[in-house]
């Protein structure tokens, strides 16, 4: 599969790595852990290509072909997964239900929760128009959203955030694991609801957001109890 790719968001953000409350209603804890001006959306991420760049009408053009040419099958998964963010999405490759596994399952819940305050004020911030927006000629998955908020995708930063930390906790299987991250991320362009760069930001973001948390030690207690859970056969 072609990809177009942008470094910028990446690296901005890997770099950071080396560096050293938002209320949910969904019973997710209320993110907190992470400093907000470390984690403001131009600290960590380059601006999205400006519309009606270059650039911008390449990625259009890029959905266009990717979705056109995608297997009927390929795009039913894919907007399968946007409808089912969730951990049990990486069950299959994990080998694990996570779903029923309480340490597991509450530190990807708080992984997630700070993961979605990060994209959401990256999101406010932007204000990026999704691409059916911009192009409605583009044929896309489902009826679209409404709202400018495409960059950076949600859903990428969800596949990487969840990817990334259980990849830490059973390298067995972190390959796997990784890979399913990124047919999930991909998905988001085969439906083309997100740009290439919106995809690759998320990656950024969720990718960021795990590490600076996995080596929390406010965390340390809560990580050890999810890898010796997730180490029992």
């Amino acid at each position: 599969m072609m990809h177009i790719r942008y470094g910028m968001p990446v690296a901005l953000a890997l770099g950071l790595l080396a560096t050293a409350a938002v209320a949910k209603h969904d019973g997710r804890p209320a993110a907190s852990l992470l400093d907000p001006a470390a984690f403001a959306p131009t600290a960590i991420i380059a601006p999205p290509p400006a519309q009606g760049s270059v650039v911008a009408r390449q990625e259009l053009a890029y959905l266009r072909a990717l979705h056109q040419a995608a297997p009927a099958e390929r795009i039913a998964r894919a907007d399968a997964d946007g409808h089912d963010k969730g951990p049990h999405a990486f069950n299959a490759v994990t080998g694990r239900d996570l779903t029923a596994l309480p340490a597991t399952a509450a530190l990807l819940a708080r992984v997630d929760a700070e993961t979605d305050a990060v994209v959401d004020r990256a999101k406010d911030h932007f204000r990026r128009t999704r691409p059916y927006r911009t192009d409605p000629t583009l044929p896309h998955c489902g009826k679209g959203k409404g709202v400018d908020d495409s960059y950076p995708s949600g859903h990428s930063a969800f596949a990487w955030s969840t990817g990334w930390t259980l990849a830490q906790l059973m390298p067995d299987r972190a390959a796997a694991i990784l890979d399913r991250s990124r047919d999930y991320a991909e998905g988001r362009e085969i439906c083309a609801v997100h740009y290439p760069s919106d995809v690759e930001a998320g990656h950024a973001v969720g990718q960021l957001v795990a590490d600076r948390l996995l080596h929390d030690s406010r965390l340390a207690d809560q990580v050890a109890a999810a890898r010796a859970e997730l180490a029992r056969r």
